[in-house]
């Protein structure tokens, strides 16, 4: 991934003779005579290394009469980007927001700056169709705001070197142990064959939600961001299940079953360990596994990789952490966005991208050049050129399949088939946080430097900087800088909610 911070931007100027999209209509554009397109800006989050090629968002452009400017911007550094936008008010009109930044920025929401468009959304026939229980979770004090970019509630599970497992005699790790033994085995026992000390177990990255150690974390039944203890809400590092995995996950550093230098590990970099040999597990999205064995096989066709999800704790039980329904949410600012008018010619525009068309070119791109139809599901054709120009514009994707209708995915590969099937198995086990919808002014005011000061803490500990005791200090630390307030807080709030 670039860490340069450069914004790629991907301009579409088309002035087509085509009608402009009506909130309240699901017929194409061109049937409405002639207007000149409607510019609209946006900054969405690229989880690839290069920007996509126009010819899908030419194709939206044309069909929502839209004149284009999508800022692709790096994921390592959108966080930094949208720190700009809110300290300059130079914002586009919708900017995508992610759970952490949605807290940072709740403050900011509810001084107005962002259109309330619930009042809205019943004039869009596709947008209305959003799933009630997720925009529930979206909302602040009982209003809508945002349109949600759905997620499976947990895609969480590992991808494994198959063939290195069947080499060294391992089967899929059922608990902790196991899979303890899984990255040992193929850190020592030459997985491989080729004689060399070359191999490493478990590969990770700087990033301790998506990367490997809240899932990790999860099987040891860790709560989810915050737990209930004695009917009182306190943050997940104050449980020892918390501990008990910095001290695993001191341990896989300490002995080089994980890379050295993950907590400076782009997620690009990461994944290459997987792809060229180098590492034999992969802990986060199981959907990873078609892109990871492509390049894997190009580099080496005898690859094998495999995906797997319930790894039980110490005491026999499997559980996972949860999202809330989604990862990311699309907010519209008053600053960019000046009238009514124009509000409801970009919920438009996502009110197409609801539809099974607008949904399926985002996803699946172009029929017949990106994916062909199999069986009424969707099959990629070339995954390579589909990585490319399709990949990059999934992160437009609005709701999810099951509200906007687009095609299921037909995989030839059956690693991916059981990931697909492995996210809905994942469901049965989930660990919900226990503070959406409950308000806490400390956390909204102070959550990203106290979060900050966690977060050093376990990166510290974990590669050994820090003892018991300094990491029981960063908790004090956390504690007097206002955690206690938010605990405080948070458990009012909870009581509030009970009764």
């Amino acid at each position: 991934m670039n860490k340069s911070g450069k914004v790629f931007s991907v301009i579409f100027a088309l002035s087509l003779s085509i009608g402009s999209l009506t909130a309240c209509s699901n017929e194409s554009a061109s049937n409405e005579g002639s207007k000149e397109p409607s510019e609209f800006s946006a900054m969405v989050k690229l989880h690839t290394p290069e920007v996509p090629d126009k010819k899908v968002l030419d194709i939206i452009a044309k069909e929502t009469n839209m004149e284009l400017d999508i800022q692709f911007v790096p994921a390592t550094t959108y966080p930094e980007k949208v720190n700009t936008l809110f300290a300059t008010g130079s914002f586009p009109d919708s900017v995508v927001l992610d759970l952490d930044m949605l807290t940072q920025y709740k403050e900011a929401i509810r001084d107005g700056q962002f259109w309330e468009i619930g009042p809205y959304l019943d004039e869009f026939e596709n947008l209305s169709k959003m799933k009630k229980e997720v925009v529930e979770n979206t909302k602040v004090d009982g209003k809508i705001y945002m349109i949600y970019e759905g997620k499976p509630a947990s895609r969480q599970g590992m991808i494994y070197r198959k063939d290195w497992a069947e080499k060294l005699g391992l089967s899929a790790p059922t608990n902790t142990d196991e899979f303890y033994e899984m990255v040992r085995a193929f850190t020592e026992d030459d997985p491989d064959g080729n004689g060399k000390d070359d191999t490493i177990g478990l590969t990770d990255r700087n990033e301790l939600i998506f990367g490997a150690f809240k899932t990790v974390a999860s099987w040891f039944h860790t709560p989810n961001n915050f737990g209930v203890k004695n009917d009182k809400i306190e943050p997940e590092f104050m449980f020892p299940e918390y501990m008990e995995t910095l001290d695993f996950f001191r341990d896989l550093h300490e002995k080089g079953y994980i890379n050295k230098d993950f907590p400076v590990t782009s997620k690009t970099d990461q994944q290459a360990m997987i792809k060229n040999g180098t590492a034999g597990v992969y802990v986060g999205s199981m959907g990873d596994v078609q892109s990871l064995y492509t390049d894997a096989a190009a580099i080496n066709p005898d690859v094998e990789l495999d995906v797997h999800n319930k790894v039980a704790g110490p005491d026999g039980k499997f559980t996972v952490w949860s999202l809330p329904g989604y990862g990311n949410a699309i907010l519209f600012p008053k600053s960019s966005v000046e009238s009514e008018e124009e509000l409801k010619r970009i919920l438009a525009f996502y009110d197409y991208l609801m539809t099974p068309e607008g949904a399926n070119l985002i996803y699946w791109g172009i029929e017949d050049e990106h994916y062909t139809i199999k069986d009424g599901m969707a099959e990629i054709k070339d995954q390579s050129l589909f990585d490319r120009e399709v990949l990059p514009i999934q992160t437009l994707e609005i709701a999810e399949e099951e509200s906007n209708g687009r095609l299921k995915g037909y995989f030839t590969y059956e690693p991916q088939n059981k990931a697909e099937e492995l996210f809905t198995d994942n469901e049965q086990y989930l660990i919900k946080d226990p503070t959406i919808g409950l308000d806490s002014p400390t956390f909204l005011e102070k959550s990203v430097s106290l979060q900050k000061i966690i977060d050093d803490a376990t990166y510290k500990y974990i590669i050994g900087d820090l003892d018991k005791k300094g990491f029981q200090a960063a908790v004090e630390e956390w504690k007097e800088q206002g955690g206690d307030e938010i605990i405080e807080e948070f458990s009012s709030s909870y009581q509030e909610m009970k009764k």
